[in-house]
C-alpha cells in the first residue's frame, strides 16, 4: 500500500481540500487552534475545492486550501516545501489580500471577519526557538494585550517535530506526524487507524487516484526535487568559489555569486509554475539580471497577472 506525500502541495490540497473529506480538514483546524465547545467548527465551506482539471489549467500556481467556517472566519492553509525569496512577506501579503477582499466599499468595515493563515513548512523558518508550532499576533508593547486580532498567523515547522509514533500524545501531534511521514508509510499505523485519520489515509492512497491525478502529483514532486537541487548546487558553488579565493573578499564574492545563481534558479522555477513554459527571452533576461532586480521581481511575482506585467517596470 502506497500513499502520496502530504508535503507536496498537490497532495496536500487533495487530502485536505476535497469536498468529500471536510471532516479531515475540520479535525486538523480544530486541533491546531484548540477549538472546543461552542468554538468548534459546525460548518465549513471550502472556497476552492480540489479539482485536478482546474489545477492542470493553473500550470502549477501556488496551491493552498481556503475555507470559511460558520462564524465567517476565513482560513488559508498552505504547505511549503522550499523556502523562497521574501517568503514571510508573501504570506503576510496573501493574508492581507484575503482580508481586504471581503468588502468592496469602506462603509462596510463591520463585515470584515478574521483571517487565519496557517503555513506548514518542510524547512526551519525561525531559528530562534525549537518548538515546531508557533502563533504570531499583534500585541501592545507595554501591556502585552492583543487588540488587533483580525489577521493571525500560525506556523508548523515540520523539521522541528521529532516525536515517534509511540510518543504522540494528542490529535494535533498525530496530524503533524501524518503530514510529515504519511508519504513514507506502507500501511496505516494502528495508532492512526481511526477516524478522521482513516479517511485521510484513504484520500492519500495512490490506488484511489486517477491517471490524471497521478501525473500531476509526479510532476509536482519532480518540480520540487529540481528546485531543491538547483538551490543546493548554487550553495555548493558559492562555498567552493569562496574557499578557492582564500581571502575574505573572495569568500564574500563567492557567497554573493552563489546567492545570485540560486535566486535565478528559484525565480525561473516559480515563474514556470505560475505562468507555464517560459520563452527563451524571459529565461535570458532573468539569467543576466543582478541580485537586487531578481529580488524585486520575486517580491512582485504574486501581484503580477502576466509575464509582461511582472517585467513592465
Amino acid at each position: 500500500m502506497k500513499f502520496i506525500d502530504p508535503r507536496i502541495d498537490f497532495a496536500f490540497k487533495r487530502i485536505f481540500g476535497s469536498e468529500s473529506a471536510k471532516e479531515v480538514l475540520i479535525s486538523f483546524l480544530e486541533s491546531l487552534l484548540g477549538l472546543q465547545g461552542e468554538r468548534c467548527i459546525a460548518e465549513l465551506t471550502i472556497l476552492d475545492p480540489f479539482l485536478a482539471p482546474k489545477i492542470r489549467e493553473l500550470k502549477y500556481s501556488i496551491l493552498d486550501v481556503r475555507c470559511r467556517d460558520h462564524r465567517g472566519v476565513t482560513y488559508i492553509v498552505e504547505m511549503q516545501v522550499q523556502k523562497v525569496a521574501a517568503f514571510l512577506k508573501r504570506i503576510q501579503f496573501n493574508a492581507a489580500k484575503v482580508y481586504t477582499s471581503q468588502i468592496e466599499r469602506g462603509e462596510e468595515y463591520p463585515k470584515l471577519n478574521q483571517v487565519i493563515a496557517i503555513t506548514i513548512t518542510d524547512f526551519i523558518l525561525f531559528h530562534d526557538f525549537d518548538h515546531c508550532l508557533s502563533r504570531h499576533e499583534v500585541r501592545e508593547s507595554i501591556t502585552g494585550n492583543s487588540y488587533l486580532q483580525e489577521i493571525l498567523h500560525i506556523f508548523v515547522e515540520l523539521p522541528k517535530f521529532r516525536k515517534t509514533l509511540e510518543q504522540l500524545t494528542d490529535i494535533l501531534e498525530q496530524w503533524i506526524y501524518f503530514i510529515k511521514y504519511a508519504g513514507s508509510l506502507q500501511e496505516v499505523p494502528a495508532r492512526l487507524d481511526a477516524e478522521p485519520f482513516r479517511h485521510a489515509f484513504e484520500m492519500a492512497r495512490m490506488a484511489n487516484m486517477s491517471a490524471e491525478e497521478l501525473e500531476l502529483y509526479e510532476k509536482a514532486g519532480i518540480a520540487i526535487t529540481d528546485a531543491k537541487g538547483a538551490v543546493e548546487l548554487a550553495r555548493d558553488e558559492g562555498r567552493r568559489e569562496g574557499r578557492q579565493e582564500g581571502r575574505q573578499e573572495g569568500r564574500q564574492e563567492g557567497r554573493q555569486e552563489g546567492r545570485q545563481e540560486g535566486m535565478v534558479d528559484m525565480l525561473l522555477y516559480l515563474l514556470q509554475r505560475r505562468f507555464g513554459e517560459l520563452p527563451a527571452s524571459v529565461k535570458a533576461q532573468v539569467a543576466k539580471a543582478e541580485l537586487p532586480l531578481l529580488e524585486a521581481w520575486s517580491n512582485r511575482l504574486l501581484e503580477a497577472k502576466s509575464l509582461e506585467d511582472l517585467f513592465a517596470s
